[in-house]
């Protein structure tokens, strides 16, 4: 057997599995121990215009798990005209983000190992093919570098909860849950982890718990949430498993025979003395207490709860959430210690397990300028207004302007006019009042529907019992109504709207914790309801946090219209005139003013309240993420001009790579995954051009011809002489497909099946006018080749 000639799966097949599983199967387990081709992330989703695509997906040719859910290695194999350690690069960036400790590359000749763990002696060594070492070996060696006892082994290598269902947890989950139970079997007694929104966080915490549980380390478990609605679904949902051992505390009420227990902080702590049930536990009852969301109030020293943790200071204690809060009073970490693993948004959004999002900046005109009223000026109600400047600290608290709040719901409406009005939408309001003003702007902005169904606009506050009410139904996808809700606090946090395709900012915000939570409303992608991005309309200027160095994922597109603009991004953002690089430039910086993270303020005593005040918008703008997630500022032609000369320095290195390549195909896909969509880019440019020229034309300047222009020139060669009539009639057909749909539809073989290639013949009937399927291709790569003759 010649292995120069044999593919990278034939060398994988032929020569690496045997050399894992030995001699009669005496190595790895090829069932549970070994993987291959293993797809560990999902793919950036990669937003322009109306096109949303996924970019490719991150592959391990081999994952090794010591135990179901234990990864211990990673083998990166290529074919046998590479050497051995060719792939060991691609293998130690696929260890580092899967946290695994050993590397492995091969070529089928042998293995060439790189130990992560070592820290002296030799980290790399050659290892003859049939010398690969057993998982015991692997999991000693980890272990022995590790310091584990035999106690701390028994329980960082305990089964997780299986269901049977084939759910697995996604990599970054695998290293919470392995990291914390480590750590915890070590003895580590405060542990933060840090998870954005829609990653996951409470069936990892179900996961964590479950091994500690069942391996008898940890027997009592106190898990805390901050939402009614949260405990509900964690015990119904992720945590069923735990069945009769687990109770949710309520109306006070404290039955000491259970051993996972779930509870609101509310639920546990008051203000009067008999209000602290926690007390009626002995300090040492649980020896686990798990916070979700632990930003809320835990890091706060004075916090009524963070006293329920000091009362069982002698559990382990661990603290989840997306947002670790970190100012001069207030510390996560001075609590909990650093984190023991923090998968942030951004690394979510790059791995495609998140929904990027465009952003439509619009900066009004009384926002921008600020408003003083005229001498004598009086209010609706003939209130004096009290003369001096007024900007975005005062707008919907001390003072509402009528026309601005109508503004605002009317470019909202515009927008979802433009896409879908059936888009669950969030509107975030300053406060409760201004939620209900916001509703009554969108129900007079929209009195069809609102007429259709009362609950096509709500507002679902904390002081609002029969929006609260409604909340379930705007969470579930498969409820349309309600379809708007206007909030000012209560959806921030713990509200996994995973079909929410629009945030409405129209209130300021001034912490970094609360920007983050907010943007976590809508970063779920729902593949079922076709939920891939969502967009955020900012009028406040909030999203000038995004500059900030404390935000971790950028926006995909930014839009700032003009006065006159439309409030839907255009398929292709104008790029900036000179001096407005900056993503804020025209913006007031959000205020941070009392309250702002914290409880309401006291209303002042005077609040004016303005009706005949003209509001406008001022200046519009979009941004979006490159390949790279990286933010930018430019047009799609020019993005796709930067792209293309990234990949090919000159046009003839271009028409080298094209006219050279048997299928064009390819080419596209592969410009198509650095972000460059030429469909989309066909939209603005011209429908009528071929990729060739569409990427000629803008690239290098190129003067385009249209497909049938090119068509056209073919037939006036008169190239299919050579062939038969009815082999002339095809390509013939071809050529006019091409004119129709580009060069895509003639590469596919699927085209024969269609008129008016039927009345030609089966498509096998087709190819044997050609004498077989080589010789067909071949006459189609000439076709090609005619049609791009003159461009060479």
């Amino acid at each position: 057997m010649n292995k120069k000639a044999l593919s990278e799966t034939d060398i994988r097949s032929k020569f690496i599995t045997p050399a894992l599983c030995g001699p009669g199967g005496a190595g790895w387990d090829l069932m549970t121990q070994v993987r291959e081709e293993v797809y560990f992330t999902k793919g950036r989703v990669i937003v322009r215009g109306k096109t949303v695509r996924r970019g490719e997906a991150k592959k391990a040719d081999y994952i090794l798990y010591y135990k179901p859910n234990l990864p211990i290695a990673v083998i990166e194999a290529k074919d046998n005209n590479h050497a051995v350690g060719d792939g060991m690069q691609q293998a130690l960036e696929y260890a580092e983000i899967l946290d695994v400790p050993f590397a492995y590359s091969s070529n089928g000749d042998a293995f060439l190992e790189h130990d992560r763990t070592a820290t002296t002696g030799t980290v790399t060594r050659e290892i003859p093919l049939d010398q690969f070492p057993s998982p015991e070996e692997l999991w000693s060696r980890y272990c022995t570098a590790k310091n584990l006892t035999p106690q701390q082994i028994a329980v960082t290598t305990q089964d997780y909860y299986d269901d049977g269902s084939k759910k697995s947890p996604r990599y970054y989950q695998l290293i919470a849950i392995n990291r914390t139970v480590e750590a915890i079997a070590r003895g580590e007694n405060r542990i933060l982890l840090v998870m954005a929104t829609g990653t996951g966080k409470t069936y990892t915490a179900f996961q964590i718990i479950w091994r500690l549980w069942k391996s008898g380390l940890k027997k009592r478990i106190l898990f805390l949430v901050d939402r009614n609605i949260l405990a509900d679904q964690t015990k119904t949902n992720d945590f069923k498993p735990f069945g009769n051992a687990m109770t949710k505390i309520t109306n006070r009420t404290v039955d000491k025979s259970y051993e996972i227990y779930l509870s609101l902080y509310q639920a546990v702590t008051g203000f009067e003395e008999e209000k602290n049930i926690y007390k009626q536990f002995s300090p040492d009852f649980f020896d686990l207490v798990i916070v979700d969301e632990c930003h809320r109030g835990s890091a706060d020293e004075d916090a009524a709860w963070r006293q329920v943790l000091e009362y069982f200071s002698s559990a382990t204690q661990i603290g989840l959430t997306a947002t670790p809060k970190e100012t001069k009073t207030v510390s996560n970490i001075e609590y909990f210690g650093e984190p023991i693993y923090t998968y942030s948004l951004r690394q979510g959004i790059s791995d495609g397990f998140l929904a990027p999002y465009k952003v439509i900046r619009i900066g009004l005109d009384k926002d921008i300028l600020g408003w003083r009223p005229s001498l004598g000026q009086v209010d609706k109600y003939g209130q004096l207004i009290e003369d001096r400047e007024y900007n975005l600290s005062d707008y919907d608290r001390n003072l509402i302007l009528e026309k601005r709040t109508e503004l605002v719901a009317a470019k909202v409406t515009e927008y979802l006019r433009a896409t879908n009005r059936f888009a669950k939408t969030i509107i975030f309001c300053e406060r409760t009042d201004h939620a209900e003003r916001m509703r009554q702007a969108m129900v007079n902005a929209n009195p069809d529907l609102a007429a259709a169904n009362s609950k096509y606009v709500m507002r679902i506050t904390g002081d609002d019992d029969e929006g609260k009410a409604q909340l379930d139904n705007f969470i579930d996808p498969e409820s349309t109504y309600p379809v708007i809700a206007c909030t000012s606090r209560l959806m921030s946090t713990g509200v996994d709207a995973q079909t929410c395709q629009l945030i409405v900012l129209d209130k300021r915000i001034g912490s970094m914790t609360e920007f983050k939570q907010i943007i976590g409303r809508g970063t779920r992608i729902n593949e079922d309801y076709g939920k891939f991005f969502f967009t955020i309309m900012d009028f406040r200027g909030a999203t000038a946090l995004f500059s900030d160095p404390a935000f971790d994922g950028d926006p995909v597109q930014v839009y700032e219209p003009g006065p006159d603009d439309p409030p839907l991004p255009p398929d292709d953002p104008s790029p900036f005139s000179p001096g407005e690089d900056s993503p804020d430039a025209g913006f007031l910086p959000p205020d941070p003013g009392p309250g702002l993270g914290g409880s309401e303020p006291t209303p002042p005593p005077t609040r004016y309240f303005v009706d005949d005040v003209e509001v406008s918008v001022s200046v519009e703008r979009v941004q979006y993420l490159d390949e790279n997630g990286k933010l930018i500022t430019e047009s799609l032609t020019d993005y796709t001009r930067k792209t293309v000369l990234k990949h090919y320095a000159s046009l003839d290195a271009f028409l080298t790579k094209w006219t050279s390549a048997e299928r064009k195909r390819p080419i596209m896909e592969e410009l198509a995954k650095q972000g460059v969509f030429l469909d989309e880019l066909a939209e603005q440019v011209g429908k009528d051009l071929d990729p060739f020229d569409l990427i000629c034309h803008i690239a290098f300047d190129r003067p385009p011809l249209t497909r049938k222009e090119r068509a056209a020139r073919v037939k006036k060669r008169d190239i299919f002489g050579k062939y038969e009539a009815k082999a002339r009639a095809v390509l013939e057909a071809l050529l006019e497909k091409y004119a129709d749909a580009g060069i895509a539809s003639v590469e596919s073989l699927e085209i024969l099946k269609l008129d008016p290639f039927r009345s030609l013949g089966t498509p096998v009937e087709i190819i044997n006018l050609f004498g077989g399927k080589a010789a067909y291709l071949k006459a189609v790569n000439e076709l090609e080749t005619a049609l791009y003759q003159e461009a060479a």
